[in-house]
């Protein structure tokens, strides 16, 4: 559609209108007839004369032109605009960081699939979390496991595919043997520092108890709680196992309950896939959509128009004087013939 960016200009539409109105008539000064006894005759009738001058009539073409082309000026000076449809753009407004335990206990196979048959935990968490990255297409995923040490797999980021091409793609063991799993959330914790989203949710997966960290859970949880961090964890594993086997159940409850989170513990792939399902529902999908609409310029059309109106009408006036002001061709006489 075609809008104005200043519609009351055109109020100045009966602008000339007035002016011929209230203003005097032009008048262009023309030379007299010259009369050698004028100044006598009016001397002998006491007159004083004034300077001769004129009006100019107007033509019809003038009378045409004229409120075309101010209509015209006054359109460009209203600023035409051709608004486009509008633009939307989609923002999250939420950052999702997976933190994957990728200790050596992952290979342990104690995990049941759907069928019933035996499998390791690392099968289990790859299926079931890839599963939980394509059902946030709203959502920048970021990336980091654990062991000895966690590690950034990915920064946040939409590319989901790449996400879970990393998630299908890790080896238990690849991180270390050990679990640091206060490192792991003061990584976290670090790399949403630069996040500008209005939510900021970690979600913890690990199968074993903190051994490896140079800060402890319940100190990295109190920083994440005070930097807008919210941690979910989920426990997997064997809770009677001891050792470095052994799932720390209640250092995972008190990292949720100190930063606002969610703690659960799935048993087998059925019980991981709930825990996920239920993640999708706590952190539901939210997006922030832009939208603008793109305008172009097209005042140069109108004004353009008055012009070129303008310039034809003066030469077109040039012409038709010069070719009423020539002398016509003397014509040739005729002898009479012998």
């Amino acid at each position: 559609m075609i809008v104005f960016a200043y519609p009351w200009l055109f109020v100045l539409l009966p602008l000339p209108v007035l002016l011929w109105w209230r203003l005097p008539p032009y008048r262009e000064s023309s030379a007299s007839v010259r009369l050698p006894f004028f100044g006598e005759v009016a001397d002998a009738a006491g007159l004083k004369p004034a300077a001769g001058a004129h009006v100019p009539r107007r033509n019809l073409v003038q009378r045409v032109l004229a409120p075309i082309a101010w209509t015209l000026v006054v359109t460009a000076l209203a600023r035409p605009q051709f608004l486009a449809p509008p633009i939307y753009k989609s923002e999250p407004v939420r950052d999702l960081l997976l933190a994957l335990d990728l200790s050596q206990s992952m290979e342990t196979r104690d995990f049941k699939d759907p069928a019933g048959q035996l499998q390791a935990r690392v099968q289990a968490v790859r299926r079931v979390v890839s599963d939980f990255v394509a059902r946030r297409p709203g959502d920048r995923i970021g990336l980091i496991v654990f062991g000895d040490a966690p590690y950034p797999l990915a920064p946040f980021t939409m590319d989901h595919a790449l996400v879970r091409t990393l998630i299908d793609d890790m080896v238990p063991g690849m991180a270390g043997a050990s679990t640091a799993l206060g490192d792991a959330i003061g990584l976290g914790i670090k790399l949403f520092d630069n996040s500008h989203a209005t939510e900021k949710v970690l979600i913890l997966l690990t199968d074993g108890n903190d051994t490896a960290s140079r800060m402890p859970p319940a100190q990295a949880a109190g920083i994440a709680h005070a930097r807008g961090v919210v941690v979910h964890t989920v426990g997997i594993g064997d809770p009677a196992a001891t050792g470095e086997q052994k799932v720390d159940l209640k250092s995972l409850q008190d990292i949720a309950a100190t930063t606002g989170g969610r703690y659960f513990f799935g048993a087998d792939q059925d019980a991981l896939a709930q825990i996920y399902a239920t993640l999708d529902r706590v952190t539901p999908h939210a997006e922030k959509t832009l939208s603008w609409r793109p305008r172009r310029e097209l005042f140069m059309w109108p004004l353009g128009a008055a012009v070129l109106m303008v310039l034809a009408y003066q030469l077109g006036m040039a012409g038709y004087a010069r070719w009423t002001t020539r002398a016509p061709a003397p014509r040739a006489r005729q002898e009479p013939a012998a």
